[in-house]
């Protein structure tokens, strides 16, 4: 693999339904409630045009205040089965990378296989840690969904 071509791969099982999934990554409403690795971080804005060549804008804050923005376009948008984009970081110009997830239904439960490529060495931020944070977030929110 070259040096720049970096990956993280998580599959995350919630204990939910794909609609549910769905809504907490496709409405404005439902980021605000889970995004952003600092758990006891908030989300201060949230904008989403879900549709092939749509595109998102989040801003989240972490405890000791420290502003974040990311954005980028969605390239597919499958309903409840796939959403694809690019990922930046409004701090790392230029830096450019890529997400795919993929739900699957099974019974009371939802598999998400996430996937974030590309972001290479020039990013400063340790992504499997953070994704793993933001997940248990919206693994709380999930859960007292149902």
């Amino acid at each position: 693999m070259p040096q720049d071509d970096y990956l993280v791969l998580l599959d995350i099982t919630f204990k939910t339904s794909i609609e549910n999934v769905w809504e907490a990554w496709t409405n404005p409403v439902w980021l605000m409630k889970w995004f952003g690795s600092d758990p006891k971080g908030k989300v201060l804005k949230a904008e989403v045009n879900v549709r092939p060549g749509g595109y998102f804008t989040i801003t989240f804050q972490d405890a000791d205040l420290t502003e974040h923005t990311c954005f980028g376009v969605y390239d597919e948008v499958e309903a409840l089965r796939k959403l694809a984009f690019s990922w930046q970081w409004e701090s790392e110009a230029g830096v450019e990378s890529f997400i795919t997830l993929l739900l699957t239904p099974a019974k009371k439960f939802t598999t998400m296989q996430f996937e974030h490529k590309n972001f290479g060495s020039a990013s400063k931020h340790d992504y499997e840690k953070g994704w793993q944070s933001t997940f248990l977030k919206l693994e709380r929110l999930l859960e007292h969904q149902n």
